[in-house]
């Protein structure tokens, strides 16, 4: 068995990437599938697209590479986090669409908690905050929502799960109802600190316990993919959730080491070790990963809306057609002219937490035009990862010291990570293999299969393509800064 099968299963597409031995990209395929927006807020997906666009992008990946299923000597499997599934263990068809990470419908609710005083145990037990991106309050929805659904999860007849868990349940014919300890961090319903779930938190948000999967480590057996999917039985042997994978791609293993991942949102994470510090500028505490039954922990940053904005370019305003059309116009825009676009399309996230704002750009002038917004785009990305970065510093002081890994798409722009590090002032290194979310996933199942080599050797192998530098200078730094703090405060309304 000389290959590793990576399933990377994300928010607008899912992918399959084969490896090889030697940990070298062999042959990827990809499928797009539909995104449902019912209400203003509102996202979901059919869980039925998740599984089958996955199935057939392993198929075909598997087929370009000319690779059999006895090739194979592991999957691992990373995927969007928090995104909900509820479904019936009899049948294994979902009792309503998934809903996803972005899906704000449940704030009223999280809302609510917050002001009668449930912030502060949930933070304690989960390391998050009360907010509708997370799962616990959108399995809740779900079961209030769908005639019979809540009897039916507190008679043991319904499964919950983020979108590992759906997988593996496809995968494995309903043999295994799993996930990671990445993936149960996510949910608000998992006590990070003892490794188990919490029944208050279910208690607190009414998701049965009934409902719920067993917890495992990132590398661990999850069961086997059944015969009838791929022509034999494959072992399921590495799991995490996709930030919590490119984490471990980017060989982020020491405390005091970052990664930010920009892909549809943007998601820097600081090792922090065996210690799971407690934010006090609205970060997250959650799991980096979890090994041989020792959790190293990290703090969070999330901004949902990263490479999302060039999205918007191209089917909101149709100001493009292709998002590689984005860095030439920016390199056009006008040099006079300060836009801000702060993209709050779905709310704020980290270290804002605010449901309820909505998006704005500033700055326009009659001559501002397609060069301008997308230059705007590509510079709030910036702008947001700046405010993380502020926020670990106040948390955790080594993170004042380590340059920034990044990866995901918008690492492939050059002019978006030059301004990236001008705006942070520090480095920003960008590695050889940017698929580190995949590489993640592939080398947890590739060590527990005794492919791939163990942590120390696998960090020794991380190799850097370029590092991005500062070039502006500081008070331009923080007077373009200045102007995007006062845009976000004017969306807040504050």
């Amino acid at each position: 068995m000389t290959h590793i099968l990576a399933i990377d299963q994300g928010t607008t597409s899912s992918r399959a990437i084969l490896f090889d031995a030697e940990m070298s990209v062999v042959a990827q395929a990809q499928e797009e599938f539909t995104q449902h927006f019912p209400r203003s807020g509102w996202v979901e997906h059919e869980a039925a697209d998740l599984w089958t666009s996955t199935a057939a992008t392993c198929r075909a990946a598997m087929e370009k590479a000319g690779v059999r299923a006895r090739d194979i000597a592991g999957i691992g499997i990373t995927s969007q986090r928090e995104t909900t599934v509820v479904w019936d263990r009899a049948t294994g068809k979902p009792i309503h669409r998934a809903i996803v990470w972005q899906d704000r419908r449940t704030a009223a609710r999280c809302r609510d908690l917050a002001e009668a005083g449930h912030e502060a145990a949930v933070t304690r037990a989960t390391g998050l905050l009360l907010d509708p991106y997370f799962s616990g309050t959108k399995a809740a929805w779900i079961l209030d929502n769908v005639e019979g659904a809540r009897a039916r999860a507190e008679a043991g007849e319904l499964a919950f799960g983020t979108v590992d868990s759906w997988l593996i349940w496809n995968l494995t014919g309903g043999a295994e109802h799993v996930t990671d300890a990445t993936n149960a961090s996510r949910t608000m319903l998992y006590n990070i600190r003892e490794g188990r779930w919490s029944e208050e938190m279910c208690e607190l948000l009414q998701v049965p316990m009934a409902m719920l999967p067993e917890v495992k480590d990132c590398a661990a057996d999850f069961g086997m993919a059944r015969a009838d999917v791929f022509g034999e039985a494959i072992p399921i042997l590495g799991v995490a959730g996709d930030q919590q994978a490119a984490t471990i791609g980017q060989a982020c293993f020491t405390p005091g080491m970052m990664k930010s991942t920009y892909g549809t949102g943007c998601f820097a994470l600081l090792n922090t070790g065996d210690e799971a510090v407690t934010s006090k500028n609205r970060l997250l505490t959650t799991i980096a990963y979890r090994m041989d039954g020792r959790t190293t922990y990290a703090l969070e940053g999330s901004i949902f809306i990263a490479g999302a904005v060039v999205q918007w370019l191209r089917d909101g305003l149709r100001i493009i057609r292709d998002a590689k059309e984005t860095q030439p116009l920016a390199e056009k825009a006008d040099d006079g002219q300060q836009v801000i676009l702060v993209p709050a399309f779905t709310g704020l996230g980290a270290p804002y937490w605010n449901a309820e704002c909505r998006g704005g750009i500033f700055g326009l002038t009659r001559s501002s035009g397609p060069e301008e917004l997308a230059r705007a785009a590509l510079e709030s990305v910036g702008y947001q990862t700046r405010d993380l970065l502020e926020a670990m510093r106040a948390d955790w002081g080594g993170a004042g010291e380590t340059a920034l890994r990044v990866d995901g798409g918008m690492s492939a722009s050059d002019w978006a990570m030059q301004f990236l590090s001008d705006i942070i002032g520090a480095p920003v290194d960008r590695p050889e293999v940017v698929e580190t979310t995949a590489l993640g996933a592939a080398w947890l199942a590739g060590q527990r299969a005794g492919l791939y080599p163990g942590m120390e050797a696998f960090a020794e192998g991380w190799k850097l393509e370029r590092t991005f530098t500062p070039a502006m200078p500081a008070d331009a730094r923080e007077a373009r800064y200045g102007a995007w703090k006062r845009a976000v405060a004017a969306v807040q309304g504050v």
